[in-house]
């Protein structure tokens, strides 16, 4: 590292407060300091850094949209807690938070100006060309004097991004490792993930891919994309449907017990496929059955809002979905109770009360308000009214099953009845892709309308 009175080195930065921070991704010393530019930097550290080799180090970039109002456009938010996260763990390293870095260098109100230009076609390196600025205007002088200041002597650095790496080096700090901070990609993200790696040489920010088949060992960020498809809706929500079954076609045991039917690696994906979208929704009845959280756990991402069709609230009051982890909306009907819907509403739950249909609420209805709500990708888990609901209306777009080599006998059947008499109306699907992971079978392809030929 950079010594007093070198030109990077400590004399360039001084310390003006220095707090203990507990947060809920462990305890940090935060550490404010004045560099030589004006801008004052915060350094989160934690343990003895003080004349350290190789302390796990993130030099984090500001980025107001994704790290406090957390942005499904960027990665920035999830690359922050899992880098506090990951120093956390190893008991001893430092954040640097690098303000004055938004929108790589260009400022907030620029930053929001090539997100027009990106929702206009551009990507996130021609946009901030098409406003007139640079690609990247970041510079890490300062950085690498709060490092120097601190006493790092070398670091390891929890980083994609190779311009990062040669910038903190180019300034004096030395590099003793680096270690990546993939994240999960969501649908409104993918593309400027993709952009970082192709376009500006990140190494893989989205994962690794799932490949075009065969067997795939998913214990680190997992690509899901391909799952998803490429296929979007103008009228209502993107429909992924995704479920695990046995082999003879069961989501549950005759008892109601589905966990669990599909091993830990499929689970992973599982997972993924939320972090990927905008919200995930159940029915009513899996809540009573499995309590699930319905959130993001195995796998950096982001929690989607969890949605329940619930026509008469029969949610349990301590049921997990309503815990503040995420999102919760819940989709009801006049058949409900209004002081059931008011409770819910104290707690800070979405209660929506809609249209009753053949099968609980109207699916229709039910899609046009999560529209309304800005989502734009809607993960279905079930339960098997759920699904039966869903695929009978015809507004499933892609199907993902997990099929396990189990087979348990009566139970409860994914799919129910659809009013299908011969085999040649069956549900087909079209641009098909078989994965196996774990000890499990990976289904997935795009629901092709009635009367439509399927593709390979």
């Amino acid at each position: 590292m950079p010594q007093p009175g070198t030109p990077h080195g400590p004399g360039l930065v001084r310390e003006l407060a220095s707090v203990p921070l507990p947060t809920s991704l462990g305890a940090f010393e935060a550490r404010a300091f004045e560099c030589r530019s004006g801008v004052v930097y915060l350094a989160l550290t934690r343990g003895e850094i003080d004349g350290g080799e190789d302390v796990l180090t993130r030099v984090h970039s500001e980025c107001l949209t994704g790290d406090a109002l957390g942005s499904l456009r960027c990665d920035c938010g999830i690359q922050l807690k899992l880098a506090l996260r990951a120093i956390t763990a190893a008991q001893r390293g430092v954040l640097v938070y690098a303000t004055g870095h938004e929108g790589r260098g260009i400022g907030l109100v620029d930053k929001l100006r090539a997100y027009v230009e990106q929702d206009h076609g551009a990507d996130t390196v021609d946009a901030n060309i098409a406003v007139g600025r640079v690609v990247d205007a970041r510079e890490y002088t300062d950085s690498a004097a709060v490092l120097g200041r601190l006493g790092v002597r070398s670091v390891r650095l929890l980083t994609n991004n190779p311009r990062k790496l040669e910038g903190l080096r180019s300034s004096g700090v030395r590099i003793a490792g680096v270690e990546p901070l993939a994240t999960a990609p969501h649908s409104r993200n993918l593309r400027y993930l993709r952009t970082k790696e192709e376009r500006l040489g990140h190494l893989r920010p989205l994962g690794d891919p799932l490949g075009a088949g065969g067997r795939v060992d998913p214990s680190g960020t997992i690509d899901v994309s391909e799952l998803i498809g490429s296929g979007r809706r103008s009228d209502q929500p993107y429909v992924l449907l995704k479920y695990a079954q046995t082999l003879d076609g069961r989501i549950a045991s005759a008892t109601g017990d589905a966990r669990w039917i599909s091993g830990e690696a499929e689970r992973r994906i599982s997972h993924a496929l939320r972090a990927a979208c905008d919200a995930v929704l159940v029915g009513v009845g899996t809540v009573i059955q499995d309590d699930p959280q319905l959130t993001v756990r195995m796998v950096p991402g982001a929690s989607p809002r969890r949605v329940v069709l619930d026509s008469t609230l029969r949610l349990p009051a301590r049921a997990r979905i309503l815990e503040p982890e995420a999102l919760t909306t819940v989709l009801t009907t006049d058949r409900s109770l209004p002081e059931r819907r008011d409770a819910l509403a104290a707690r800070g739950v979405g209660v929506e009360v809609l249209p009753a249909g053949p099968h609980g609420v109207d699916v229709a209805a039910a899609l046009a308000t999560l529209a309304r709500a800005g989502v734009e990708t809607l993960l279905v888990e079930g339960g098997s009214r759920v699904i039966t609901s869903l695929l009978e209306a015809g507004v499933v777009d892609r199907l993902v099953v997990a099929v396990a080599p189990t087979i348990i006998g009566q139970g409860t059947e994914a799919v129910g009845a659809l009013g299908i008499t011969s085999v040649a109306d069956g549900v087909k699907l079209a641009n098909r892709a078989v994965h196996l992971v774990g000890d499990d079978i990976l289904v997935s392809g795009d629901v092709v309308p009635s009367g439509a030929a399927a593709g390979g």
